[in-house]
Formats: structure tokens, sequence, C-alpha cells
């Protein structure tokens, strides 16, 4: 004889589930918070923290002032001599980058390097139809919420240090 499922024993499940997605989503809401507010330098630090998370070596951070377009250089082996070298810009902004902005960056790409567009504000579609356009400069590009996916991803790897920056 088979046994129906008794309603009253998935309720508490159910509403278990739905605090555990609240949760993940005050959570998220946060983290957006907190890296749309954060010191820029800092927010630079951390995509340097997951880039060497990622196996990469970055080998120059900006400073803060002016940086010329350029906020982060890494490469794929710790002496820099094999290609490509990564030029990471990092924007803070809650405006989506748009294709003129993607353009300034990508004239710092030489066709031996790869870019990396970093924008918490996200990317315009122009933008966005433009990197992937590109024929001889390689340009990634990031938005907030691949942070997070790429952060999350990557988290077992990343030293103590990183893991305060960024909980």
């Amino acid at each position: 004889m088979s046994q129906a499922a008794d309603p009253a024993e998935s309720a508490p499940e159910k509403s278990a589930q739905i605090t555990l997605e609240q949760a993940e989503e005050q959570a998220q809401a946060e983290i957006r918070a907190y890296l749309a507010a954060i010191n820029p330098y800092d927010l630079q630090q951390i995509v340097a923290d997951l880039l060497k998370a990622m196996g990469y070596y970055p080998c120059w951070v900006s400073p803060p002032g002016p940086d010329g377009g350029t906020d982060i250089v890494a490469h794929p082996d710790p002496l820099g001599t094999r290609p490509p070298r990564l030029k990471v810009q990092v924007k803070r902004n809650s405006q989506a980058v748009d294709e003129s902005g993607l353009r300034s960056f990508l004239a710092l790409v030489n066709e031996d390097d790869a870019g990396l567009f970093v924008a918490i504000g996200g990317f315009t579609k122009a933008a966005r139809d433009a990197a992937r356009m590109q024929e001889r400069r390689k340009v990634t590009l990031i938005d907030l919420d691949r942070l997070l996916e790429l952060w999350s991803e990557h988290y077992s790897k990343l030293d103590d240090l990183a893991r305060e920056r960024l909980r």
C-alpha cells in the first residue's frame, strides 16, 4: 500500500527553501551594494585577486592616481614571457560602459595582448556588439553578474586576504 505525501510535511521544506532563496537574494543585493560603494582601487585589487586565483600572475595593479587606462597587467606565466599579456580596465560606475568607452580601452590593447574590461554597471548593447566584432584584438567583457560567478567558482583558490576583501 502506497502512502501519499502528507502536505503538512512538505510545507516546512517549501518555506525553508523560500527562506534560502530570499537569503541568497539578500546576500547578492548586499554584495552588489558593497561593490558599488567600494573604493575603486580596492575593486581593482579584488579583480587582481581573482585573476591570481584563475592562474594568472598580476605584475602591476595601478596605484591611486592616473593610470593611463590600464588598471591591471597580468601574465599567464610567472616570468611574463609567454603571450598574451592581459591588460585590464576596471570600472566601478553604475552606468553601463558604451561603445566609446570600450573603444578607448581597445586603443591600449595591442594585437599580442588580451583585454579584459570589468564594469560593475555592465555594457551597452553597442559595446557588446563592438567587442564581439573585434578581429585583431581579443577583449572579454565582464559585468557584475559574471564577476560574482567567477569569484564563486574560484573562491577555493583565493588566499585569505582576498577572501577578506570580498566574502
